[in-house]
């Protein structure tokens, strides 16, 4: 597994500006091969937001960015005036996975 997450720092009191963006933007990663999941995780307090994708390894990750999908993801318009400053992304490759145990059936 392979984790992807770029790290938003909103300026003060465009937090629901840059929400709605996200809401209303298509994504293009749905039939990506590789593609596991996405989240965008906002943290307690105000402005810290953090882009979640997860992907079955880092080759599905680097040929989705290297892809005509993530050129169009990618030019749905500007953040500017939204951002405090520029995301940070960051890249983990899992050493350790653990999933939750299958329900018991009644």
């Amino acid at each position: 597994m392979f984790v992807a997450m770029n790290n938003f720092k909103v300026a003060s009191g465009k937090e629901e500006e840059f929400e709605r963006i996200w809401k209303t933007r298509e994504s293009y990663l749905a039939g990506v091969q590789g593609f596991v999941r996405f989240a965008l995780l906002r943290a307690e307090g105000e402005g810290e937001y953090i882009s979640h994708s997860t992907w079955e390894s880092r080759d599905a990750f680097i040929a989705w960015t290297q892809s005509p999908a993530f050129a169009a993801g990618h030019r749905q318009g500007s953040l500017m005036g939204v951002l405090a400053g520029p995301p940070v992304i960051k890249l983990y490759e899992a050493v350790i996975e653990q999933e939750a145990p299958a329900a018991a059936a009644n």
